[in-house]
C-alpha cells in the first residue's frame, strides 16, 4: 500500500512540470503503462488530476483548489512564533514580524528584549515605511513598476541625519536590499536605534513577512548588532522553509 501511495504521489510533480502522457508517466515511475493507468484513474476520480482530449494528464482543478485553500488558511505568524522566541533566548535582543497589507507595513508579532531598554513597537502599529529594515524588505519583493509607484507616493520625513530623503534614494535602497536579500536600519528612524532583518518567503519564492532584530546604541553597537545578521537569515530560512512546507521544522542554532 505504501509503495501505491509512494507512485502515485510521485505523479504529481511529474505534472506539475507540465502535461504527460500514459508513457512517459510509466516511465518516470518505472511501471508498467497498466499499473500507471490504474494510479492516474485513481487521482482522475478524486480531481488531482485530469485527462484532456489529446489523452494526456494535467493537474486537477481540485489539487489546484486545495493548494490554494491551504495556502490562504496558513497562519504565518503562528508558524513564525516558536523560532522568533527561539532567537530572542539566543540573542536577548527585541525580535519583530511583519507584512505589508495594503498601503502599510504592520508588525504582527513581538518578542520584547531581555534588557530594560524597551523599544516603543506594538503589534499591529504601522512602521516608519521609508526607513524600517522589515518595510525595505516587503517592498523590495514588489515588481520594479510597483516599487516605483509605491515610492512616488510615499512621504518622506527625516526622522534622524540618516533617513531616506526622497524616492529615489529609497529605489536605491529597494535594489540594493533587493538584490542582497536583507536590510538594515542603522538609526533612520531614531538615532539610538539600529536594526538588521530577513525575508521569510512562501512556496512560489515571494516575500510573505519580514522579522527582524533591533536593540539600542547603549546595548550593543551597529557593527555588533550587524554580526548576528547570519543568526537572523538562518531563522528565517527555517521559517520560510516550515512555512512553504518545503523541510522540515529544524531549531536554529548560533
Amino acid at each position: 500500500m505504501s509503495q501505491t501511495v509512494d507512485r502515485a504521489l510521485s505523479i504529481l510533480p511529474l505534472l506539475a512540470e507540465g502535461p504527460a502522457d500514459l508513457g512517459r508517466v510509466a516511465d518516470r515511475l518505472g511501471v508498467h503503462k497498466s499499473t500507471a493507468l490504474r494510479l492516474l484513474r485513481t487521482l482522475h476520480d478524486h480531481g488531482f488530476v485530469y485527462r484532456q482530449s489529446d489523452q494526456r494528464y494535467r493537474l486537477g482543478a481540485r489539487l489546484i483548489s486545495l493548494a490554494q485553500e491551504a495556502m490562504e488558511n496558513l497562519d504565518v505568524r503562528e508558524i513564525a512564533h516558536p523560532h522568533l522566541v527561539r532567537l530572542n533566548e539566543q540573542v536577548g535582543h527585541t525580535v519583530h514580524l511583519a507584512v505589508h497589507e495594503e498601503d502599510e507595513v504592520l508588525y504582527i508579532d513581538k518578542v520584547e528584549s531581555r534588557y530594560p531598554v524597551r523599544m516603543y513597537s506594538r503589534i499591529g502599529k504601522p512602521v516608519a515605511i521609508t526607513v524600517a529594515a522589515v518595510a525595505k524588505l516587503l517592498l523590495a519583493d514588489l515588481p520594479e513598476d510597483e516599487r516605483r509607484a509605491v515610492a512616488e507616493q510615499l512621504d518622506y520625513p527625516m526622522y534622524t541625519a540618516r533617513s531616506t530623503p526622497n524616492a529615489d534614494g529609497f529605489l536605491k535602497e529597494l535594489a540594493k536590499v533587493r538584490e542582497q536579500g536583507w536590510a538594515t536600519d542603522l538609526g533612520g528612524h531614531e538615532e539610538s536605534i539600529n536594526c538588521v532583518a530577513a525575508p521569510i518567503r512562501g512556496a512560489d519564492g515571494r516575500v510573505v513577512a519580514a522579522m527582524s532584530v533591533s536593540a539600542p546604541n547603549v546595548v550593543v553597537t551597529a557593527d555588533e548588532l550587524l554580526t548576528l545578521l547570519p543568526l537572523v537569515r538562518r531563522t528565517a530560512d527555517a521559517i520560510s522553509g516550515e512555512y512553504s512546507g518545503r523541510t522540515p521544522v529544524k531549531e536554529v542554532t548560533a
